[in-house]
């Protein structure tokens, strides 16, 4: 999995090298179907509220945790763009009291991989509000472990959705991104992360 991981962020940082390669006033070197294509890479904070069920009892686990997507996407056109995203999240932690089980530890591992649309609107041509959805599968593992239980884990596939607003800066060759983001998980009793993000497109 790392070796993939790796070879995946090598390709994507040598990208950049091959978006700049043509005339800054030429269009897209080359096209799919007519749509110009890019890739990007995103990062930030978000915060993971995980409503766990366990011995009749419902807690919040809750943490922050770093994000990182990577993405490859078509502008269908000036204000209509379309995407592949995988993200990854890091571990988060709580503990939370279930009653007769005592005090339990919660370790919760999420990666998502999400088809998400983009629609950009305003008339400026640089800075241009949007907004966005997404839906996918979301790749998780959950740990509990306590004084008075056995250690337990759930590794599940399960849907994904997302919600998210920002702003972009377009430069033509590439463009930043400030985003915050809502994803849904559908684990246990709901999986909650609440987040914001910065990135950078580059487009071919």
């Amino acid at each position: 999995m790392k070796k993939i991981i790796i070879s995946t962020l090598a390709v994507l940082v040598a990208c950049p090298a091959f978006a700049g390669i043509n005339h800054p006033n030429q269009g897209s070197s080359w096209q799919m179907w007519g749509m110009d294509p890019y890739v990007g890479l995103r990062g930030g904070v978000s915060y993971n509220n995980l409503n766990y069920k366990f011995d009749g009892n419902k807690e919040s686990i809750t943490d922050t945790v770093i994000q990182g997507r990577a993405a490859m996407g078509l502008e269908i056109c000036d204000t209509v763009r379309s995407e592949i995203e995988w993200s990854i999240f890091s571990k988060a932690k709580d503990s939370a009291d279930f009653g007769a089980a005592g005090r339990v530890d919660i370790d919760t591992k999420l990666q998502t991989l999400l088809w998400n649309s983009y629609l950009e609107f305003g008339s400026y041509k640089i800075v241009r509000p949007f907004v966005g959805l997404g839906a996918g599968v979301a790749f998780t593992d959950v740990k509990r472990d306590g004084a008075l239980i056995d250690r337990h884990s759930e590794s599940k596939t399960r849907f994904s959705a997302m919600g998210t607003m920002g702003v972009t800066f377009d430069m033509e060759r590439f463009a930043v991104d400030l985003a915050a983001r809502y994803n849904y998980i559908d684990i246990q009793s709901g999986l909650h992360n609440f987040g914001g993000d910065i990135g950078i497109r580059f487009m071919f």
